[in-house]
């Protein structure tokens, strides 16, 4: 189970490892031009995973579904699945780029960002979410390849996005300077775009990423949607949503708490706001194995319910488990070690990199604890069960993280390490609730308790 286990997680681990680098430069390339920039990029974040995480939702319906059918063998059923996720994303990418642009203006207000900064992040937010289609395209297309075990082609676009994001970063966010290379000075172009830069070079990569995305699943041996029908198949959706509609609560509600979360910090000023959004940065990285090992178990689930074998089911969580926690205290580790050195890749202020650094090693400790919940919710989704996660995200993220925050911020008048302590909270209470469901073995539809 191990080698089959990593044949489909590293190319994922790999392609989280590449888009976190690029937010690693991203961070540090904007990080230059002043906290008030960095402010403006990362006080509207969270609406980034508000809405990537509800079309993520959706594509984990087809991820059920698609992985379930090639378990059982019905290579056509999932064809079929296919072609319906194309009107999804046309639908979705349409819906979303009129949502996503109409709100521009409105969104940094929402989220209690400094008066003096506004327009500016809600400039960078309008050139962002422009591509809206082809952002929709790369996170729905990508996850039906996954979801037939081709985690690399997703992963080569991904790598091919990353690298053209980081090229015309360099180019549209700096003036035209003369650069040192070798003892000669060389003249270097540039639009000297500033923050509006780097919104641009994203858009720019997701829109060539949606594009190659799109071609390679067209040309795929296994899921083409090419000769299919293109009508809407209630067959096929039916079963699609009712994965993917708790899941896609699930995510909104939790999503929708990040943004309450931030709102609440955004109002502690620029400092707490650039210290928290660095440190969110530089914290994804160490959720990389958690990441790819969800992913690999998404998959093989949905496969082993396919085929109704209960054995390679019950052996993949005995195998993914352990390797999860083990990888998820080594991340751990290195965060705690290293906090003070990668809050100082983005940021000279001695108030920032203290505040940072603390709050990375308080979230450190529960790293291992989140890695748990992150592979049960994986396994869950590729058996077609995602009410009871969606139920445990809600608690976790309402309860705990939100409720505690607002008390300690706007009651007790405390600042952003406790808000972070909140959501360590938070963190350890998905693990509590989600090792229990594990444990008692009502995650399996395949028990004899649940025939």
């Amino acid at each position: 189970m191990l080698p089959i286990i990593f044949s489909l997680a590293w190319p994922t681990m790999l392609e989280q490892l590449m888009q976190t680098a690029v937010q690693y430069m991203d961070t540090g390339m904007v990080g230059v031009l002043g906290t008030r920039a960095t402010a403006a990029v990362g006080a509207t974040s969270t609406v980034n995973w508000l809405i990537g995480s509800t079309i993520s939702a959706i594509s984990v319906g087809f991820l059920a579904y698609i992985s379930q059918s090639m378990g059982a063998g019905k290579k056509q059923q999932a064809k079929k699945a296919s072609a319906q996720a194309v009107i999804t994303v046309l639908i979705v990418g349409i819906l979303f780029t009129i949502l996503t642009i109409g709100l521009s203006s409105k969104v940094p207000v929402w989220m209690q960002v400094d008066p003096s900064i506004q327009r500016l992040a809600s400039s960078y937010f309008l050139i962002l979410y422009s591509p809206m289609l082809f952002r929709t395209a790369n996170i729905i297309f990508g996850t039906v390849l996954r979801a037939v075990g081709d985690t690399k082609t997703p992963m080569q676009v991904g790598v091919a996005f990353n690298v053209i994001n980081i090229v015309l970063n360099y180019f549209l966010i700096y003036s035209t300077r003369t650069v040192s290379i070798g003892g000669k000075n060389v003249l270097i172009p540039g639009a000297g775009w500033g923050v509006q830069g780097a919104a641009a070079a994203s858009a720019i990569a997701y829109t060539i990423g949606g594009i190659a995305i799109t071609v390679k699943l067209w040309k795929h041996p296994d899921i083409s949607p090419k000769g299919q029908s293109f009508k809407l198949d209630k067959a096929v959706l039916k079963p699609c949503l009712k994965v993917a509609v708790p899941n896609m609560f699930q995510r909104f509600a939790t999503s929708l708490g990040y943004v309450a979360f931030a709102s609440m910090i955004n109002s502690l000023g620029e400092t707490a706001t650039a210290a928290h959004t660095i440190a969110n940065t530089v914290e994804s990285a160490f959720y990389i194995p958690g990441w790819g090992m969800q992913t690999a178990a998404a998959t093989l689930a949905g496969n082993a319910l396919g085929a109704n074998d209960n054995k390679k089911l019950s052996g993949l969580a005995r195998a993914i488990m352990p390797l999860e926690i083990g990888l998820m205290v080594v991340s751990g580790g290195l965060l705690f070690i290293f906090a003070p050195v990668l809050i100082r890749l983005f940021s000279s202020d001695d108030q920032i990199i203290s505040l940072g650094s603390t709050v990375l090693r308080m979230v450190a400790v529960s790293e291992p604890f989140y890695g748990v919940p992150i592979v049960i919710e994986g396994m869950m989704q590729g058996v077609g069960k995602t009410v009871t996660p969606f139920v445990f995200n809600v608690v976790g993220m309402w309860g705990v993280r939100i409720l505690g925050t607002f008390v300690c911020i706007h009651m007790l008048g405390m600042g952003l390490i406790s808000a972070w302590g909140c959501m360590i909270g938070h963190n350890l209470l998905l693990f509590i609730l989600f090792a229990g469901h594990y444990l008692s073995g009502k995650w399996n539809p395949m028990t004899s308790a649940h025939r």
